[in-house]
This record gives structure tokens, C-alpha cells and sequence, in this order.
């Protein structure tokens, strides 16, 4: 009885419409879940949606840029497989899944670093201050006139005068996008980047004692340091956060 219901025209087209139904859930589901890839190691890595960009001026170098900053959960899966030792936590009312990942040092950073190059293709990097200031810069609001003339000083300058924006840590896409499809530059979550700020000391690259991180202004801040706003920056208020948005010089 039942295999005969199955072939009245009604049922027939109430198939046909589930169907159509799984179909188009299984391709959106296709579509918006993370990409996948298999490392090295033989294990399953979640691709960070990239974005191309043009990264200095007048020119055509293109980088690609993560469109979002590392968030809680990407990063407890590099501690979870015993790489990176920090486990973060988010409040109650937070999501990992977009809430940035703060409270990083760079040495953390640097082992966020290792755990995803070898988990995946490879070539994940911190940006550079320049490409990071001309990727911003769309979003940013025009500096003030500067206090202090050196070169050297020019952080310390925007530190100063800027307007700081408020601690409270916002899921992502809760500030602008620019142009090229990168969220929350203008975030108040200051992004580490690669260069050394050797300052008077002179160290080199190799021995340094800290480094840039970019956001409403540019700050030195030491290797060591989590949490700016109990030590590590000499002049003016501190970065609200610290966390971390990689590039790379070639797409997936």
C-alpha cells in the first residue's frame, strides 16, 4: 500500500519538492560554511576568508588580507591542539565564533603563527605598519596636527591627540568596511604587525624588544605584553585591545 502511494502525482510532487529543498540547503550550506583544507600534518584546518588588497601606495602590490581579526574560537583550536598556550574565554553574553581573539602578546601571536603554517599551505604573516596603514586608511579618520616633529615619535603624537574609542569588545562587523572588503580596521582592537621598534636601544629585528601595533593610532608595545593598559606604553592612553589580523602574499 505504501509503495503504491508513493506513485500518485500529488506524492510525486511532493518528493520533487523536498528535494529541490535538500538541494539548495546542502548548496548553502556549501557556500557559507569555512573552507576546509588538509595540512601537513594530515589533519583538517579551517581556511580564514581572504580578500585581495593593494598594499602601498602608487603601486600593484597585492596582498591578501583576512576579512575579519582572529576570533575566540579560531584561536582555542590552535590551544587545543597544544600549540598556541593561551585559552581564551569570552562572557556569557559573547560568541567565540565572532568575538576577536584579545589579550595577546606576541609571542602568542607568533605561535598562532606556527600552529596555522603548519596546519595549512603555509604563508600566513603578520603585516608590515605600511601595509597596514594604507589598508586603513579609507577608514580611518584624517590625524591631527602632530606634537612632536620627529619621525620616531609620530605614535606618540596620534597617541596623544586621538580620540580613543571605548573598551567594550564588539563582535566583528561591528565597525566599518572598506573599500577592499576588510572589517573593523577602525575597530578598537589594535592588530600586531611585524615591525620591530627598536627605539633608542637599537636592537636589531632579531632581538627586539618590541613592536607596532596598528589601530586609531600606531603603538610600540613590548613582546611580552597582553594587556597594554597596565604597562608598556609610555605616553598617552593605551590600545583598548590586542589581537591579530594575518595576510598572505598569495591566494589560497
Amino acid at each position: 500500500m505504501i509503495a503504491a502511494t508513493l506513485h500518485r502525482p500529488a506524492d510525486r510532487i511532493v518528493l520533487l519538492g523536498l528535494g529541490a529543498l535538500v538541494a539548495a540547503l546542502v548548496l548553502l550550506v556549501a557556500i557559507f560554511l569555512p573552507r576546509v583544507s588538509v595540512g601537513p600534518a594530515g589533519k583538517d584546518i579551517l581556511q580564514p576568508e581572504l580578500v585581495p588588497a593593494v598594499a602601498e601606495h602608487g603601486g600593484q602590490h597585492v596582498i591578501y588580507v583576512m576579512k575579519h581579526e582572529v576570533t575566540v574560537a579560531e584561536w582555542n583550536r590552535c590551544h587545543a591542539d597544544g600549540v598556541c598556550a593561551l585559552n581564551l574565554r569570552t562572557r556569557p553574553n559573547q560568541d567565540a565564533a565572532t568575538t576577536p581573539a584579545t589579550g595577546l602578546s606576541y609571542l602568542d601571536v607568533g605561535e598562532y603563527l606556527a600552529w596555522i603554517n603548519a596546519r595549512s599551505d603555509g604563508g600566513y604573516r603578520l603585516p608590515r605598519v605600511a601595509e597596514w596603514e594604507h589598508l586603513a586608511a579609507p577608514v580611518l579618520p584624517e590625524e591631527p596636527d602632530p606634537i612632536f616633529t620627529d619621525p620616531d615619535l609620530t605614535w606618540a603624537s596620534t597617541y596623544l591627540l586621538g580620540e580613543q574609542k571605548s573598551r567594550a569588545l564588539r563582535p566583528q562587523g561591528s565597525y566599518t568596511t572598506s573599500p577592499d572588503g576588510i572589517v573593523d580596521l577602525d575597530g578598537n582592537v589594535w592588530e600586531w604587525t611585524q615591525d620591530c621598534y627598536a627605539g633608542a636601544s637599537g636592537a636589531s629585528s632579531s632581538r627586539c624588544p618590541a613592536y607596532f601595533v596598528a589601530g586609531e593610532h600606531l603603538a610600540a608595545v613590548p613582546f611580552l605584553v597582553r594587556d597594554p593598559a597596565r604597562g608598556g606604553c609610555a605616553v598617552g592612553s593605551p590600545p583598548a585591545h590586542l589581537g591579530l589580523r594575518l595576510v598572505r602574499d598569495t591566494p589560497l
